[in-house]
C-alpha cells in the first residue's frame, strides 16, 4: 500500500513539474502589458460606476423637480376650486332666497313651482359641488404624488451624491494606479541613479 501510494506521488510531481516546466515563462513586458490591462479595465469600470451614479443623481434631481411642479399645480387647481365653490354658493344661495319666498305664497300654483324650482336648483347645486369635490380629490392626490416624489427625490439624491463621492474617490485611486503603472521606467531609474 505505501509502495502504490509513493508511486502515485511520485507521478503526481512529475506532472506538476513537466506542466511548469512547458509553461511560457512571461517577459517584463508582457506582465506590465497584462498588468495594464487589468488596470485599464478597473478604470473603465470605475469611469462606468461614477457615469451610473450621475445618471442616478439627474434622476433624482428630476423627480423631486417634477414633484415641486406637481404640488405647485395642485395649490393653484386648489385655489380656483375654492374661488369656484364660493362663486357656486353665492348663486346657490341668492338664486334660493327668493324661491323660499315664494314656495310660502298664499298661491298654490305659485308655491308648488317654486318647491320644483328649489328642488331643480338643489340638484344642479349637488351635481356642481360633486364635480368640485372630484376636481379637488384628484388635486389633493396630485399633491400627494407630489410630496411623495419630492421625498423620493431627496432620498435618492442623497444615496446618489454618496455613491458619486464614493465612485469618484475609486475612479481617482484607479488613475493615479494606471498613470503609475503607464509611466515610463526611466524615471524610476533616473531617480535611484541620482540618489547615489
Amino acid at each position: 500500500m505505501k509502495f502504490r501510494t509513493l508511486v502515485i506521488l511520485s507521478f503526481l510531481l512529475l506532472i506538476s513539474v513537466l506542466a511548469n516546466a512547458q509553461a511560457p515563462a512571461q517577459s517584463p513586458a508582457e506582465k506590465k502589458a497584462a498588468e495594464l490591462k487589468k488596470l485599464e479595465a478597473s478604470l473603465t469600470a470605475a469611469k462606468n460606476k461614477v457615469a451610473l451614479n450621475e445618471r442616478q443623481l439627474n434622476v433624482a434631481d428630476s423627480l423631486v423637480s417634477t414633484g415641486n411642479d406637481m404640488i405647485s399645480e395642485s395649490k393653484t387647481e386648489t385655489k380656483a376650486i375654492a374661488s369656484e365653490r364660493k362663486t357656486i354658493d353665492k348663486t346657490y344661495d341668492s338664486a334660493k332666497k327668493p324661491l323660499l319666498k315664494s314656495s310660502t305664497s298664499d298661491d298654490k300654483s305659485e308655491a308648488i313651482k317654486a318647491k320644483t324650482d328649489i328642488k331643480a336648483l338643489d340638484t344642479k347645486y349637488k351635481a356642481d359641488t360633486k364635480a368640485l369635490d372630484a376636481r379637488l380629490k384628484v388635486a389633493t392626490k396630485k399633491s400627494t404624488t407630489g410630496t411623495t416624489n419630492v421625498t423620493k427625490g431627496k432620498t435618492a439624491k442623497k444615496t446618489a451624491q454618496d455613491a458619486l463621492k464614493v465612485s469618484q474617490a475609486a475612479l481617482d485611486a484607479a488613475q493615479d494606479k494606471y498613470d503609475a503603472a503607464s509611466a515610463p521606467a526611466d524615471d524610476s531609474s533616473s531617480k535611484g541613479k541620482k540618489k547615489k
